[in-house]
């Protein structure tokens, strides 16, 4: 059984230590050795997830006590959520994990939007196979950009979103 827990800055070396292990495993076949070092210091050093946590809101999937993953997201407009984060460590892989933790996040649109519908947005590296994963979920491109983010590295993604709709009463 699965469990969301939501983080705190207490977490945050468990998401550290998911990130050491999953972000070069995500990685590592689509970007220099160099860029994947550079972007785990980026967004995964103690002080960056620190910060993050100051607008981001964190869960941190468990299966039984042991962290199997993790998503992020941030509330940009009193509709729009923006994924920052979601990955699944691969030994956990097809249980259903990636698709509890954006599903929580579809019922949190739900939840805190007065309308009860809004946008799920998030990016997602052109040529990371994850793309159907999101498209299986609902998402669609909308468009496609090549970010800067420093040392001369770029973030090649698509923009997918995702709206949610209000939930149906029964």
């Amino acid at each position: 059984m699965i469990v969301l827990e939501e983080a705190s800055v207490a977490q945050i070396p468990q998401i550290r230590q998911m990130a050491e292990q999953v972000f070069p495993e995500t990685y590592g076949a689509l970007l220099t050795k160099g860029q994947v070092e550079y972007m785990m210091e980026w967004m995964y050093s103690a002080e960056s997830l620190q910060k993050q946590l100051s607008t981001q809101r964190f869960w941190i999937a468990r299966h039984g006590t042991t962290p199997c993953g993790y998503i992020s997201v941030e509330r940009f407009t009193p509709t729009l959520y923006h994924v920052h984060k979601i990955y699944v460590l691969s030994s956990f892989h097809g249980q259903g994990i990636g698709r509890q933790l954006l599903e929580h996040i579809f019922a949190l649109v739900q939840n805190e939007t007065s309308a009860g519908c809004g946008t799920v947005e998030l990016t997602v590296n052109r040529k990371n196979p994850a793309v159907g994963f999101y498209e299986r979920m609902g998402f669609h491109v909308t468009r496609q950009v090549d970010q800067p983010i420093g040392q001369g590295f770029y973030m090649n993604d698509y923009i997918m979103q995702h709206e949610v709709e209000r939930m149906r009463e029964v």
